[in-house]
């Protein structure tokens, strides 16, 4: 299956990586209906530019809600395949308000498979790496066992498994998409490298973050759309998990390093215990073996870590005002 004049559905198509997405999906030939969520300001988030010039003739954006049932059921009708990136993210904000993560997270996933079920349509479900908590080996592969240390990733656990549970009794094709880390431009600070990059860029001699140790395997948004597309064509990925990661990871400390010697700057670090999750919820490395993508998706990363900090800094450099350096947001 191609994607070139298909209907596709995209939901938090307003965030990071779904108006990366939205954007390739167009320029694919697919005719785009892309849910945001409702704001008494009409903003369509990362959408924005498209709002602010010529309407696309293939796009349609939605304001609404994935936690209404009703409103989802009634946005997919017509479509051929559903996107589903819509969730609440930030792993601090999971600690305060872990009732919302359960409304979005897996009620929202809920409304959207029941949609698909009714309408007999493709769904590419997104997880995320954080499903495993600290790994019991690395590098990590789908059949690891699945840990919640963050209200966060209890909900996306609960969500994945809701999505192989149609598929299982429905047979709804579903494919569960994992990606590690992904990073670039329109990344919220609330993740590691803009947090870093920000405060660089805006010159700061002190670079405020949480734990160091960590490990991660970081994927440019590119690489991971391009995931997101191939998924949604290959019939060898209905029922499966498959990861989206690059296979090398590295150090909050050292990825500090990287971005500073890219940046050609100077810059020491101060921890922060406000950013620091607590201890038995921080996972301490998330490597993948992105093999699976590799064979059933043909699959792989292109954008280097080093070429991805540089194409990242660069868009940050001349959108800095939509961050405030200055203050922590959970």
């Amino acid at each position: 299956m191609d994607l070139r004049g298909k209907r596709v559905f995209v939901t938090g198509a307003g965030g990071f990586i779904a108006s990366h997405l939205v954007e390739r999906l167009l320029g694919d030939g697919a005719s785009v209906k892309a849910l945001v969520r409702y704001n008494s300001l009409g903003s369509w988030g990362w959408l924005q530019e498209h709002q602010e010039t010529e309407s696309q003739e293939d796009l349609e954006v939605l304001s609404g809600d994935i936690r209404d049932q009703k409103f989802v059921v009634d946005a997919v009708e017509g479509c051929d395949v559903v996107f589903h990136l819509a969730a609440l993210i930030a792993i601090p904000y999971s600690y305060q308000a872990p009732g919302s993560y359960v409304d979005t997270n897996v009620s929202g996933t809920l409304n959207v498979l029941v949609a698909a079920q009714a309408e007999g349509i493709r769904v590419v479900h997104t997880s995320t790496s954080e499903v495993y908590g600290t790994p019991h080996s690395v590098p990590i592969t789908e059949a690891h066992p699945l840990q919640g240390q963050s209200p966060y990733s209890a909900t996306k656990i609960a969500a994945d498994k809701l999505a192989e549970s149609f598929y299982c009794s429905f047979d709804l094709p579903v494919t569960v998409l994992r990606p590690f880390n992904t990073y670039g431009p329109r990344q919220s600070a609330r993740a590691v490298l803009p947090t870093i990059l920000t405060q660089l860029i805006a010159g700061k001699k002190e670079i405020h973050l949480g734990a160091l140790w960590p490990r991660r395997d970081l994927t440019f948004v590119d690489d991971t759309v391009d995931g997101f597309t191939k998924a949604a064509i290959s019939d060898k990925a209905i029922g499966r998990t498959v990861h989206l990661g690059t296979g090398r990871d590295i150090s909050i400390g050292d990825l500090v390093k990287l971005a500073i010697s890219t940046l050609g700057v100077d810059a020491e670090v101060v921890s922060d215990g406000e950013r620091l999750r607590p201890e038995k919820s921080e996972v301490g490395e998330l490597l993948s073996d992105p093999s699976l993508a590799a064979e059933i998706l043909d699959w792989q990363p292109r954008i280097s870590l080093e070429e991805g900090i540089a194409a990242t800094a660069e868009w940050l450099r001349g959108n800095l005002v939509h961050y405030d350096v200055d203050r922590y947001s959970l």
